[in-house]
């Protein structure tokens, strides 16, 4: 009896818990937020004053009292409360109040993930009310939903670049035979636009203007024709208002460093790939997915750099969602792609 009330009043969640924003997927609906993964605090009393899109709006605005913080860095915990804050707040908006279930979530994070990690991760989903905790690892995920045919004796690779890793990982058999990961990604991308603003133009800008300007001109490979933007900001001179007009070159040549360190991880993986699988992946091609994936040239770049086709995954920034969204609904039978497993109490 109590098992039929539990199922009846618990929902299970899918989360893609990353740097720069949070998705969440359940087994009736798909995709159901989509936000932020920022918090606005304030800092005096310790209280949250905004979660997810609304807090996003504080990132450069606030008071000195109050701070909108990212507590996710490098796609893991940074900070171990305000983690479990965003989580809590992103599961009561999507259980709806039910405030006595408990929710079995999956939740993806990076691979190379260390144990502290690993735990602080489970205990944060713990903390914020959940029940059984299942981790899956953020390339398996996109793997999965990008449709890669994991379960087959064949090589896939994909290449999953968000706002706070760039993985790359080569699946075959339902498991991971090679991975390589870097924590520089997007916001890696933000803060280089920033700097070469700085140092060009002595122009300030915050991270969501960078952010803009790389989702608008930004490229890895030269346009027909380049492109322009005005980009408004404080003069480093003498405080006051200013606005320049930047370029997309000046943008790639301030992204190619990234870029290049992208490719160098790529080449590692595929020089530890073993030759069989290593040809299905010339036969098939390389999947690249993440927030950045639609980019301008990069995936032609990438192709050029490891002389294979790599092909953009249909909604590339909603693939590592998507996957963990297939495992949730499958998670009887997918168990054995997942890290780890931690059970909670009944």
């Amino acid at each position: 009896m109590f098992k039929k009330l539990f199922s009846l009043f618990s929902k299970s969640l899918a989360m893609d818990l990353g740097t720069a924003n949070t998705l969440v997927y359940t087994k009736k609906d798909g995709i159901i937020l989509n936000e932020p993964s920022v918090v606005a605090l304030d800092a005096e009393r310790g209280s949250v004053l905004a979660v997810g899109r609304e807090a996003k709006e504080f990132i450069g605005r606030t008071p000195h009292r109050i701070k909108a913080i990212r507590p996710l860095r490098d796609g893991v915990i940074a900070d171990f409360d305000v983690t479990s804050k965003l989580i809590e707040y992103f599961i009561r908006k999507v259980v709806r109040g039910l405030s006595f279930s408990r929710p079995r979530i999956v939740i993806c994070v990076p691979t190379g993930i260390t144990q502290v990690e690993k735990r602080a991760v489970i205990e944060a989903a713990r903390h914020s009310g959940s029940g059984d905790v299942f981790l899956i690892e953020e390339p398996m995920a996109a793997a999965i939903g990008a449709g890669l045919p994991i379960s087959e004796p064949k090589g896939c690779m994909i290449i999953d670049i968000g706002g706070g890793t760039s993985e790359v990982s080569v699946i075959s058999l339902g498991g991971i035979v090679v991975t390589s990961a870097l924590r520089t990604a997007g916001k890696d991308m933000d803060n280089a636009i920033v700097a070469m603003l700085r140092q060009r133009y002595a122009l300030y800008i915050g991270e969501t203007t960078a952010e803009e300007v790389k989702n608008t001109i930004g490229s890895a490979l030269p346009l027909s024709p380049e492109l322009e933007m005005s980009v408004k900001g404080r003069d480093l001179t003498d405080g006051l208002p200013k606005i320049d007009t930047v370029s997309s070159v000046e943008v790639r040549e301030a992204l190619d460093p990234i870029f290049l360190r992208i490719e160098d991880m790529i080449k590692v993986a595929l020089e530890k790939t073993p030759p069989e699988l290593a040809k299905d992946i010339v036969d098939q091609g390389v999947v690249l997915s993440g927030g950045v994936a639609l980019m301008k040239g990069l995936a032609e770049r990438f192709s050029r750099a490891i002389n294979t086709p790599v092909i953009v995954a249909e909604n590339p920034a909603f693939a590592v969602a998507f996957g963990v969204g297939k495992i949730l609904d499958n998670l009887s039978t997918m168990k054995r792609v997942l890290m780890s497993v931690e059970r909670g109490a009944r």
